[in-house]
This record gives C-alpha cells, structure tokens and sequence, in this order.
C-alpha cells in the first residue's frame, strides 16, 4: 500500500464523520417511523426526526462554510492518473449532488411539516417559522419529495462508501486514509 496522501484538517474530519453518522441515524429512523401506526410514540419519533433534519441542514452549513474556505487537498498525481474521465466526473458529482442533497432533504422535510400544519418546535423550545402556508394538498404534492430525495441521498452515500471502499481495497492507493480519524 502507497503512502497515504494528504489528509483532510481535523475540524473536515470531524464533520464528515459527524454528518455521515447523523445520516444513517435520520435514514434508518425515517424507514422506521413511517411503519408505525399513529401513536404517541410515533409523535415522539417524527419530532425527533424533525430536530435531528435541522440540526442536519445546520451542520451541512457549517461543513460547506468549513469547505468553501479550506480547499481540500487535492486527489494524488498517481490516483488521478489512474482515475478514467467517467470516474473524476462521477467523483466531482457525487461530492456536488450529495451537498445539494445535505439541504434539499432537511428543507423539503420542513415544507412538508409547514404544509401539512405541523410546526417545528426544535428541541420542544424553539419554534421555526413556516416555510409554507398550511394546505393539506401542497403537503400531499410535497410529502413523496422528501422521500425520493432522501433516498436518492441514501444511494449516493451507498455509493461513496463504495467508491472508498475499492480505493482502499483494491486500488489500496492509501486515499481512504485522508478522512479516517486519527493520524
């Protein structure tokens, strides 16, 4: 195995872990929750669902803004040669489409909840303010958009994790290494 080549700063680290975590916790309670009957328990679980999706959309801001004023490091010489043109480009688009989806689900979520005439109390204290007038329709018409965007999210994290996982497998080109904690 090569080197590993240079890493992501600690505070990129941390927030890529952090982020990744809070998703699959999001993902796997959303899948639970709508098999649910309606029950106090479920009220319970939708507004922690509900919370955990901004708190999501706030650390999604905050890695763009780590992002956008910390360049990453660059892929490695060797790792970019090898790389094909299809793979820099799906490379480039997950990244991209996977941000976009970082914000589209939290806020498709919140104009559901606004729509449908649920406010979001986040953390029971503070209340958010509607993203959209309460109307039953609009929040039928919005309702299946959280979803599909949010399993679109989950397939493309399915697929970064690939992606690491032949790099570090296969290609054993010591990429892998950049984002893992530690040093």
């Amino acid at each position: 195995m090569r080197p590993p080549a240079a890493r992501y700063t600690p505070i990129a680290i941390a927030l890529h872990w952090l982020l990744a975590l809070a998703l699959v916790g999001i993902f796997c309670a959303g899948l639970y929750m709508t098999g649910l009957p309606f029950s106090p328990a479920k009220l319970k679980l939708i507004n922690w669902h509900k919370w955990a999706g901004i708190t999501i959309l706030s650390l999604s801001a905050l890695r763009l803004a780590w992002r956008l004023t910390h360049r990453p490091p660059p892929l490695p010489a060797p790792v970019l040669a090898a790389m094909p043109p299809w793979q820099r480009v799906a490379h480039h688009g997950t990244h991209h489409l996977m941000y976009l989806l970082f914000f589209a689900v939290p806020l498709i979520g919140w104009a559901y909840s606004s729509a449908a005439g649920f406010p979001i109390v986040l953390f029971g204290v503070l209340p958010l303010p509607d993203l959209l007038p309460a109307d039953k329709d609009l929040a039928e018409a919005v309702k299946p958009w959280h979803g599909a965007a949010a399993f679109a999210l989950a397939a493309l994290v399915l697929l970064h994790v690939a992606a690491a996982l032949k790099h570090h497998f296969i290609d054993r080109d010591g990429l892998l290494g950049r984002m893992r904690p530690g040093r």
